[in-house]
């Protein structure tokens, strides 16, 4: 079985797969002080309560936008399965033709989600992610990943809001009646909520636009999918979204170690 790990700003999520059917999924809260042992005594309990063997894992993939936790999850990898595991980095084949000024600059989590995307979905795709930072990828239907964009995330606003502001208060993400509110939460919630799906309509017909016009396509076939939290969210007010995937990123990671596994050495002894 392969074990797929995705470390965000906020959660790493775990999933663990027989070839490409999800056996089991965990999240856990991102905490770089965390040691290896931690993680991996987390880990194994997880295992364990779901009547899982740990023992049974094959391989391992990460990918990370915490750079401090790689090593941290390297180490556990060695020591709790005995496994290197493959990381998501500059090297690795996605099958994605990287067409931005410095690929090394994209983070993981975008490749992954644009790698799934592109294989999962087909055609000329935009893929969104509403997580610690909204990000916009552009992928053509030869693989050709264009760029983007990124944006603070509906959480990370409402926390800025918060936390550099005298009087106004940490509210929850919920979807106010109306955008002409009463009082200070409903303010805001409508701020946070609505504004983000009017900067994600601004956006993919943005981007629509130019896609069409760099592939010579119409922007009727160009399909808008989103992964995140907080994509359902976005989606009850907008009709900009066409698919909701909450398991792109890690169904990116089971197809990028497909593309690779040929060359895996997997275990450390």
């Amino acid at each position: 079985m392969l074990l797929a790990i995705d470390v965000g700003n906020t959660n790493v999520v775990l999933g663990l797969f027989e070839n490409r059917r999800m056996i089991a999924n965990w999240r856990l809260t991102t905490d770089t002080r965390r040691s290896a042992d931690e993680y991996g005594t987390l880990v194994d309990s997880m295992f364990r309560h779901e009547g899982l063997d740990p023992a049974d894992v094959d391989d391992i993939i990460i990918s990370s936008v915490v750079p401090p936790l790689i090593f941290t999850l390297e180490h556990m990898s060695y020591k709790y399965f005995d496994i290197t595991p493959l990381i998501v980095e500059t090297g690795v084949k996605t099958g994605l033709k990287i067409k931005c000024d410095d690929p090394r600059q994209i983070g993981s989590d975008r490749i992954v989600n644009s790698v799934a995307a592109h294989e999962k979905y087909e055609g000329n795709i935009i893929v969104v992610d509403y997580g610690t930072a909204t990000t916009f990828c552009v992928v053509t239907a030869d693989g050709e990943f264009l760029g983007g964009a990124i944006a603070p995330g509906i959480k990370t606003s409402a926390a800025a809001l918060s936390s550099q502001t005298a009087k106004l208060p940490n509210v929850d993400l919920e979807k106010p009646a109306r955008m002409i509110c009463k009082n200070t939460t409903e303010c805001m919630q409508a701020g946070l909520i609505y504004g983000h799906m009017g900067l994600s309509e601004f956006m993919i017909a943005g981007m629509k636009k130019e896609l069409a016009e760099y592939t010579g396509t119409d922007e009727s076939e160009i399909k808008v999918i989103a992964t995140g939290g907080l994509s359902t969210l976005v989606q009850s007010g907008t009709e900009c979204l066409d698919v909701i995937d909450k398991r792109l990123t890690l169904d990116g990671l089971v197809i990028i170690y497909e593309k690779n596994k040929a060359t895996r050495k997997k275990k450390t002894k």
